[in-house]
């Protein structure tokens, strides 16, 4: 992503009354208005609020009829749902925002929180890999993850079945963050709830997802670019060639993170996917030191991230959007359509392709996505829409 566009350039303030709150929701939980997009708004209008006012003229423009944002009920109904659950909205531009999630281009606006949220200024790794792990696989994760533990690091994992949850079990007692794929009060799988309250108890809970939201299989790469963003590096224990947790690899490799893997039997379809990363560059992890001699020893304390974390007292100043005519916003749309492909294309490449600022270039994409004629992957990752693709 190019400064202009990258959400953690300038982080807009976070809510700091109840109805700045609900105005962040209804603006992100209005439809076709995912996180790259809500950042893109942000930028353009300043405040949710003003946004929200804008956003049916928006997406009038991009050829949404009688567009409607998401109803104030149903934000202060989630807000209530997450009192009675006992978890706290987390902002971009909070103070105890993940600083490593911020600076990814589709950083989640909104994160709901159940725990320890101190934990979040400690150094994290993620660990991630098969469910259907082999017992020598669940014992490498376990041990990695303890060592990595006492060397200062924090392990964040899915709560998925396998390697996530041998590896958020073995760092129970010190803490752990678990990212769920559904709301953050719904405990899935429904054989993790123990271990999920557990993990609360010291550690941390995450999920972008509304409260009480069921997963389904679209929001778990959607969860896994979460997992891979919040730390500087992430470990795959085991993991098939064609997996969730190769998924995740690809994403932390989009967001400039390292990528490590325990490699594994040659004959072993479990441990397909950590040989070809490792054929392909990743690093090769046998022990915790493998992973210390990538990231380095733990050296910054949890007051001294928190002092990195402090936001601006004053905001930048905002710029108007620059001005086109109707001809040539439709060239630009047509521009934008002939470049794109059912294979994604990552965003700062188009824009490079165009060979236009990306001040033009962000609103006419919030336009497409907003008409479906484009599509938002992890990773900063753009495509057409199926309608449009085939």
């Amino acid at each position: 992503m190019t400064e202009d566009t990258h959400p953690s350039t300038h982080p807009p303030l976070p809510p700091t009354t109840e109805d700045d709150r609900v105005s962040w929701l209804r603006l992100l939980r209005s439809r076709r208005v995912g996180p790259s997009t809500f950042h893109r708004l942000m930028k353009e209008h300043g405040t949710a609020k003003a946004a929200l006012a804008a956003l049916p003229e928006v997406a009038k423009a991009a050829g949404v009829e009688k567009y409607e944002v998401c109803p104030e009920g149903v934000a202060r109904a989630e807000l209530h749902a997450a009192q009675q659950a006992g978890a706290r909205m987390l902002c971009i531009g909070d103070p105890l925002y993940p600083l490593e999630l911020a600076e990814i281009s589709d950083a989640p606006p909104i994160l709901w929180a159940i725990g320890n949220m101190d934990i979040l200024g400690h150094p994290l790794v993620a660990m991630v890999g098969a469910r259907n792990a082999s017992s020598l696989g669940q014992r490498m994760a376990k041990g990695l993850a303890a060592d990595l533990t006492a060397k200062g690091f924090i392990v964040v994992s899915g709560l998925a079945r396998g390697i996530d949850t041998a590896a958020h079990a073995a760092t129970l007692d010190t803490g752990t963050v678990a990212v769920l794929a559904g709301g953050v009060d719904v405990m899935y799988p429904a054989e993790n709830t123990r271990l999920a309250e557990d993990i609360a108890k010291t550690g941390l809970r995450l999920s972008e997802q509304p409260l009480g939201m069921v997963p389904q299989a679209r929001h778990f790469p959607r969860r896994n670019r979460i997992i891979s963003g919040l730390c500087r590096a992430t470990i795959v224990v085991e993991a098939a060639a064609k997996s969730g947790s190769l998924i995740t690899a690809r994403t932390a490799l989009d967001q400039g993170r390292e990528v490590l893997a325990v490699p594994g039997h040659p004959f072993d379809a479990r441990a397909s996917g950590c040989n070809m990363l490792i054929r392909d560059g990743a690093h090769l992890v046998r022990n915790a030191e493998d992973v210390i001699e990538v990231l380095g020893p733990v050296q910054n304390t949890i007051q001294d991230l928190g002092k990195q974390a402090e936001i601006p007292l004053d905001p930048p100043p905002r710029t108007a959007p620059p001005k086109r005519s109707l001809q040539d916003t439709a060239a630009l749309h047509q521009k934008i359509l002939d470049r794109l492909g059912p294979s994604p294309l990552a965003e700062d490449q188009l824009i490079r392709d165009l060979k236009a600022p990306a001040a033009n270039i962000s609103p006419v994409l919030t336009d497409l996505e907003l008409d479906g004629s484009i599509r938002r992957h992890a990773g900063g990752l753009l495509s057409l829409a199926a309608s449009k693709a085939g």
